[in-house]
């Protein structure tokens, strides 16, 4: 399993990127892994979807469609896309350092 190290520490991670130990996530990774998608600061919103993300996945065990997140989350998916815009549900579940989403290519 690859290794990665992001804000000083090393994160499990597949070969996408995807954290496969989600624990090991902390809010100066997201930070990090925001910047590197091109988000230069995680809005309130940005936080409201993240947390969502990692509730949810750790619920269900696995992290919500964009569907899901538009109905659930109170971003409405026109947000969603706005906030994350290279595929809210697969950009927000990387940032938010969980697998991706089933359903997500």
């Amino acid at each position: 399993m690859p290794t990665r190290t992001i804000a000083g520490a090393t994160v499990d991670v597949n070969d996408e990127g995807f954290f496969t130990e989600p624990e090991q996530w902390n809010e100066d990774i997201a930070t990090e892994l925001a910047a590197e998608s091109g988000i230069d600061e995680l809005t309130p919103d940005h936080w409201k979807v993240l947390e969502f993300m990692r509730s949810e996945y750790f619920e269900k065990g696995t992290g919500p469609t964009v569907r899901v997140l538009g109905k659930t989350s109170g971003v409405t998916v026109k947000e969603l896309y706005q906030l994350f815009p290279k595929g809210p549900a697969k950009m927000a579940a990387k940032i938010a350092g969980i697998p991706k989403p089933r359903g997500c290519i």
